[in-house]
């Protein structure tokens, strides 16, 4: 009988893997070939994690510390979509969203706001401003302790907040309690702001999308084993064959992820069904990926209904209709100090699932493409295809593929190869069945191409300058703004620069402005969600390392409108007629006319 309640206690598992797993092999470069599959039994399921873990264990441990922070921490290379939201007629002022890769998918930020109130996250506290009188008008303490790094996203009159882990167990400590986990609230926001749905899970967040009033959170979970801190000898050999003996004897309660959802009818605690977990044909590694489901327009969070595969994913990407999870696998097999990774490993593993309202995922297909992603910007879904942009270290070449979904399978229906040799992808950017890629080395090319033909892609045209953009954003038609970093000849960094491209010729991409900060760097080259594009007024406001923020007029130039003096400046929105801008000590509202500030909300104790 399949093992399907695992709700309360799991008994020690039998099963074991071989003595000596066999590395296992890498599928063709640009194969295409791996599908998800479910477990039999919980008995196998354990067995595959063992067999996985054991293939994959070092030294020290399972590689893939949790110490690495997740996309939804460090931001990437997020590309901002066009952040206009007008409301409808009578319902409110015109108000920016956030940057986000694809409209309909809204990522979790610091701020959010929609038009009417202003919802922040600062030192573990929630904060409700009215936009109107542009006064606090309630606050929560999310009790979050330690952890950093909180975001959230907004819907109707809630607010889902996602609160990250705050240690490592799972490299050295025995079988934790689940309480030290990820926490997910639901905040009501109708009167006093208060947290009325409480959910804990194990392991490390990756990211989160909303679409409507559902949110899918993606979670990573790797077995609670308690390898030693310390080994009596210094031989790799040894430690990993220690490892291994002891990933026979962790129970199958260190496999599957615990948690707790507490509301005001008490606490509910659970396990992942092995029922849910299906894992790839090809090798995936030891960890457990989970997507959750929220629907804010219910009472309270649930469990999140889990889908889980057996996979080290760590990128995602959504539109309203699909969420892909990548897996960059280049880490996996570096198990012994010194010893250079085997290139022909340099591979991304791709899952694809389906959304339909607020039901779980549904698994659709999968494949592998060569090389690593940069960032979640590096794939786009249009027309039916995948459109994937790749480094390959190994070969020092960069790659934009076409992937189609057929029969279970992310099969492979066209490449552009050898862009940027010797050098590797800093940006991307897809809209439409355009897509633009910078690669850098001592110079910045930007490689436009057309992606018209999903058998035949190509590229059109090549602009080479100096510096590199690490953000793409659209300006309007035929236009893209480009955030990054000058350089001289010899590609030493010279300091931010905005570049304004005009590529309404494919052939014949050009800059039409550049305007240069020496020494400078600004936060929205790795964080687009702090970069503000208004479209209306042609407003571009960008955070600089030294001097608050630039407010800029980006029409056929870039003209300097103003500098907003507000050290450590976060993020930028506008409501109406306001510009509100964010730093740890406070909101300030600005003219959106004139730049003076007309209000300030501070966000101290």
């Amino acid at each position: 009988m399949f093992c399907a309640a695992l709700a309360l206690s799991i008994p020690l598992a039998g099963c074991t893997a071989d003595p000596e797993p066999p590395t296992p092999p890498a599928p063709p470069p640009g194969s295409g070939a791996m599908q998800l599959v479910a477990f039999d039994s919980c008995a196998q399921l354990f067995a595959e994690l063992r067999k996985a873990a054991k293939a994959n264990v070092g030294p020290y441990g399972l590689p893939g510390s949790e110490f690495a922070y997740p996309e939804v921490l460090r931001g990437g290379a997020r590309t901002a979509a066009d952040q206009a939201a007008v409301p409808a007629a009578g319902s409110g002022p015109a108000f920016s969203g956030t940057n986000v890769h694809e409209p309909g998918a809204d990522e979790p930020d610091v701020i959010k706001t929609d038009g009417r109130r202003i919802v922040t996250i600062s030192g573990g506290t929630l904060r409700v401003v009215d936009a109107a009188t542009r006064r606090e008008t309630g606050r929560v303490d999310l009790d979050a302790g330690p952890a950093t790094g909180l975001q959230l996203l907004l819907t109707g009159d809630s607010a889902l907040v996602l609160v990250p882990s705050v240690y490592n167990a799972p490299l050295y400590d025995d079988l934790s309690p689940v309480d030290e986990g990820v926490r997910i609230l639901k905040v009501d926001l109708t009167g006093t702001p208060a947290v009325v749905s409480r959910y804990t899970g194990e392991g490390t967040l990756v990211d989160a999308r909303m679409t409507g009033s559902t949110a899918r959170v993606v979670l990573r979970t790797r077995p609670r084993i308690p390898f030693p801190r310390a080994y009596r000898t210094d031989d790799p050999k040894k430690q990993i064959a220690a490892n291994r003996k002891i990933i026979d004897t962790v129970p199958d309660a260190a496999w599957l992820p615990q948690w707790s959802v507490t509301d005001g009818a008490g606490t509910t605690r659970g396990r992942l069904d092995c029922g849910r977990v299906s894992r790839p044909t090809d090798y995936s590694g030891a960890a457990l990926v989970n997507i959750l489901t929220f629907d804010l327009a219910r009472p309270t969070l649930g469990s999140g209904d889990p889908v889980a595969v057996m996979a080290d994913g760590d990128t995602v990407y959504a539109t309203p209709d699909s969420l892909y999870l990548a897996n960059d696998n280049r880490w996996r097999f570096d198990r012994f100090p010194g010893r250079p990774l085997d290139p022909a490993r340099e591979r991304t593993e791709l899952f694809k699932f389906a959304l339909a309202g607020n039901r779980p995922p549904v698994y659709r297909s999968s494949g592998i493409v060569p090389g690593h992603l940069l960032n979640q910007y590096a794939m786009s879904e249009w027309d039916g295809h995948l459109r994937v942009a790749t480094t390959d270290d190994a070969t020092q070449r960069s790659a934009v593929r076409v992937l189609a979904d057929r029969d279970g399978k992310l099969v492979p229906t066209g490449v552009v190869d050898g862009l940027g040799r010797g050098e590797r992808i800093y940006s991307v950017r897809f809209t439409g069945d355009r897509g633009y890629v910078v690669t850098f080395k001592q110079t910045d090319p930007l490689y436009s191409l057309d992606l018209r033909d999903p058998a035949k892609p190509a590229v059109t045209g090549e602009l080479k300058i100096t510096g590199y953009s690490a953000h793409l954003q659209p300006a309007g038609p035929d236009r893209l703004i480009g955030i990054g970093q000058e350089a001289n000849a010899e590609g030493r960094i010279q300091g931010m620069q905005i570049s304004l491209f005009d590529v309404a010729d494919p052939a014949h991409p050009k800059r039409l402005a550049q305007y240069h900060l020496p020494n400078t760097f600004s936060q929205a080259e790795y964080d687009p969600h702090a970069l503000l594009w208004w479209p209306a007024t042609q407003l571009l406001v960008v955070p600089v390392d030294t001097r608050g923020a630039l407010a800029l007029r980006v029409t056929d130039d870039i003209t300097l409108v103003d500098q907003l003096d507000q050290p450590a400046l976060l993020r930028s929105l506008v409501v109406g007629h306001d510009l509100w801008t964010l730093s740890d000590a406070g909101l300030r509202a600005s003219d959106l006319s004139t730049m003076e500030q007309v209000g300030w909300v501070p966000l101290g104790p």
